[in-house]
C-alpha cells in the first residue's frame, strides 16, 4: 500500500495480540499490534500494553494498556486475538467476547 491510502486499507491483516516473553513456567506478555503474517514474537509495528498471568503478592494479575493507541487501532480495523478480545473486554474496550464451548462458565458451574 502507498502512503496515500486510508488508514483502514494500510491496516487489512493487522492484528492485536500477545507475545510471549519471561522465561520457563514463568510467562510474561506483552500486547502489541503486528501483521497478522509475522511470528509470534517477531516483527511488530506497536507495543499498546502487557499482561502477567501470575498473581502477585496482591493476588491479581496485573496488565497494562495504552488506551489510546489501542482504540486507534481498532478504529482502523485491527482485529484482537481471542486472549485479547477477552482482555480488552475485561477492560470494557470492546463488548466482551463469549466464552469457548466446552468451558463451563462461572454461572454454570456447582457450588459445593
Amino acid at each position: 500500500t502507498t502512503s496515500t491510502d486510508p488508514p483502514r486499507a494500510r491496516a487489512m491483516g493487522v492484528r492485536i495480540r500477545l507475545a510471549r516473553f519471561g522465561r520457563k513456567n514463568l510467562p510474561f506478555y506483552r500486547i502489541f499490534v503486528a501483521d497478522a503474517r509475522a511470528p509470534r514474537d517477531g516483527r511488530h509495528l506497536e507495543v499498546v500494553g502487557h499482561y502477567d498471568p501470575i498473581p502477585g503478592k496482591d493476588g491479581n494479575k496485573h496488565v497494562g494498556l495504552n488506551l489510546e493507541r489501542i482504540k486507534y487501532w481498532l478504529s482502523v480495523g485491527a482485529l484482537p486475538s481471542q486472549p485479547v478480545a477477552r482482555i480488552l473486554g475485561q477492560a470494557g474496550l470492546i463488548p466482551m467476547p463469549p466464552a469457548p464451548k466446552g468451558v463451563p462458565s462461572e454461572k454454570t458451574k456447582k457450588k459445593t
